[in-house]
């Protein structure tokens, strides 16, 4: 199959990426040398895709989860048409530039998720298989299909050896995700040097116990092998495919093929022009593309627009045929899901009664679910303790791909990663559940969320000490803290049931990255509104729950749990004459979107006299308590008991609460 204008292009793209790295003096070029055949064959011969509208909702995808090779990528991406110029090609890994030295979703056009964290993308991809099966499901008709394509993807060794690869690859073998073909770029090469050092398991049994497919190449510039190893994957359509290539790090490189000094650094500029002589590269320009190239490729742009026409005419049909689902399919895809499901959320109007806050938000999920057929979530093996699970909907399964609770198995890292892929798919409202302390698990996965601009709903329950007798390896203490500091999350920890209403109100609203709910296991008292504040005031992120009748002298800041007694402590703090408000402060990330008027409003700055309680780290109160301020915190791991008594042992009481404030307020009426 292979023929000059094939050759020549494959060798366009190897030394747009040698050069660009040289340029840059910085970067990856050995895959991209490596598996330049892999990247023209699919994008200039197998994949359906429209360079000129790249979020074409039938394309197939491609996920460079060797995130490192992204000059790989940029430079089929150019070359196809793609709005990646030349002098973006000449930016790479420069300030501004949209070819960054790793691939960023939303940035870069053509780029279908964020990776290089290694096995993030092979994840992801096992996430958008997933929501293309459930749309498909919802959408496709015997007579229509108008969601069918395959999702492309190259990993290499540190994506296998990484342990989210193993939970994703479980799962989507376990699903039979058939739509899901993945090369593996298998160069035996690590940055230390052989993958002999570190690597020897059999990765065609390890994949098969998996339930995938594996196939072979033994050459990786052998086109037709290429070619048939997909007709072969295509073949398959209850199992993923892993194809098995071998290639060769820095192909052409006279000195550094082969080698790990071609992985991470420039090949420099002599081995630069051997590497071009030993190719026969015509001319001695950097970031050259011969003609006939340029005009090889611009036939991608005309099969695109052909394909995408032809999908355009069957959705046209669709829409005549089923003017419903086509509407909804539409509002779906454009992230357009109506306010009915706001009229459905509960309301808890009984004060006597106490309910956990992972219990109000089950009761949340269970009222709106019908109202948002694509809100799509389950747990990392603890649905039942999280309460997500939506009681009157089927499992997503092989055998259901419109079943819409969904069992990651205990693969909190897998979850969040796969949970990301939905996300970036479009049209899915996904959530993942798992217990706080387990966050450390999915932390890699939240921040590449983070990064990407995608919103992925996390519920984590069991939030603090308050869990009790599970002791100090399953009680978060940090964690708070941990994902507050990723930039962009927003973390939501309500105060009581109607706060956790309108957390989930908050966090279905958002737009733009993830949000985390903090919901706890113990049960709390359903705050009194006729006599506090409005539970609405949550999406201002902190608001006065309690004032007191006059000018305060004391301001105590509450979250989660600690809200109901901070209130207690202030009633006495206020008969002891201390002029106290009570503040609810669910979310930082929240209240620092406010106005700087309303925030001022909230805290004004002349009150000194400050106390926040929350059962984590104080990490972060500083800012709101002040010079003068004390937070009550956790600064030690937890302990195995009840949880009010751990509440009280650790200064988590009303007692306490009082005892600080009055040190406090001592303390700045000593210094003013």
């Amino acid at each position: 199959m292979s023929n000059n204008i094939d050759q020549l292009s494959i060798n366009t793209i190897r030394f747009l990426a040698v050069d660009a790295v040289q340029k840059a003096n910085a970067g990856h070029p050995g895959l991209p040398m490596g598996c330049a055949p892999i990247a023209y064959f699919l994008y200039e011969k197998e994949m359906k895709h429209n360079p000129q509208n790249p979020k074409w909702l039938n394309r197939d995808r491609f996920i460079l989860s060797a995130g490192h090779g992204c000059m790989l990528l940029y430079s089929i991406l150019h070359l196809c048409g793609y709005d990646i110029s030349i002098d973006d090609l000449k930016s790479f890994r420069q300030w501004d530039s949209i070819t960054p030295g790793h691939p960023e979703f939303v940035l870069t056009a053509g780029v279908e998720s964020t990776t290089g964290p290694l096995g993030q993308g092979f994840a992801n991809a096992i996430g958008m298989a997933i929501a293309q099966e459930y749309l498909a499901a919802m959408f496709n008709k015997d007579d229509m299909k108008i969601l069918d394509h395959y999702i492309y993807g190259i990993c290499s060794d540190g994506d296998l050896m990484e342990g989210v690869s193993h939970e994703a690859a479980s799962i989507a073998g376990h699903l039979k995700l058939g739509k899901v073909i993945f090369f593996y770029d298998d160069n035996n090469i690590t940055i230390e040097g052989s993958t002999s050092l570190t690597f020897s398991e059999d990765i065609q049994k390890r994949f098969e116990s998996y339930n995938w497919q594996t196939l072979h190449i033994n050459d990786v510039n052998d086109l037709e092998q290429i070619d048939k190893a997909i007709k072969d994957a295509k073949g398959e359509t209850d199992k993923p495919t892993l194809i098995i290539t071998k290639t060769h790090i820095g192909y052409g490189s006279p000195n550094k093929q082969d080698t790990a000094a071609a992985h991470g650094s420039p090949l420099g500029e002599e081995e630069v022009k051997l590497t071009k002589k030993k190719l026969k590269w015509t001319g001695d320009k950097t970031f050259f593309i011969p003609d006939e190239v340029a005009e090889h490729f611009s036939d991608v742009k005309t099969k695109g627009r052909k394909i995408e026409d032809a999908w355009n005419k069957l959705f046209y049909d669709y829409k005549s045929k089923y003017p419903a689902e086509a509407e909804q399919f539409l509002k779906i895809m454009n992230n357009e899901f109506g306010d009915e499901w706001k009229s459905k959320l509960p309301s808890f109007t009984d004060v006597s009664e106490n309910i956990a806050t992972r219990s109000a938000s089950g009761k949340v999920i269970n009222s709106i679910e019908k109202e948002l057929p694509t809100f799509i979530g389950g747990s990392a093996d603890l649905a039942p303790s999280t309460n997500t699970l939506m009681k009157d909907e089927t499992d997503f399964s092989a055998t259901d791909r419109s079943g819409r609770n969904f069992h990651f198995g205990i693969r909190e890292h897998g979850m969040a990663s796969i949970l990301n892929g939905m996300a970036i798919y479009g049209g899915i409202i996904p959530y993942g559940a798992t217990f706080l302390i387990f966050s450390d698990y999915l932390r890699p996965a939240i921040r590449l969320g983070a990064i990407s601009g995608i919103k992925v709903i996390y519920v984590f329950t069991h939030d603090s000490i308050g869990l009790g007798e599970d002791g100090p390896t399953h009680q978060p203490i940090e964690h708070l803290a941990a994902i507050r500091a990723i930039p962009k999350v927003v973390v939501i920890r309500p105060a009581d049931a109607n706060e956790t209403v309108e957390a989930w109100k908050a966090a279905l609203e958002h737009k733009g990255s993830p949000v985390a709910l903090m919901l706890t296991r113990q049960k709390l008292p359903v705050l009194d509104r006729s006599v506090l504040s409005p539970a609405e005031n949550l999406n201002k992120g902190a608001y006065v729950i309690k004032d007191c009748d006059v000018e305060p002298q004391m301001i105590l800041m509450a979250t989660g749990s600690e809200v109901s007694i901070t209130i207690e402590a202030a009633d006495k703090l206020n008969e002891k004459g201390i002029k106290t408000r009570v503040v609810s402060f669910p979310s930082w990330e929240l209240f620092e979107k406010q106005s700087e008027e309303y925030k001022k409003e909230v805290l004004p700055s002349k009150i000194k006299a400050r106390v926040s309680v929350e059962a984590g780290i104080a990490q972060g109160w500083d800012k709101y308590v002040g010079d003068y301020g004390e937070s009550i915190s956790v600064d030690k791991f937890g302990a195995s008991a009840p949880f009010k008594i751990i509440f009280e042992n650790y200064g988590f009481s009303v007692k306490n609460i009082i005892k600080t404030a009055e040190k406090v307020f001592q303390k700045v009426m000593e210094y003013n």
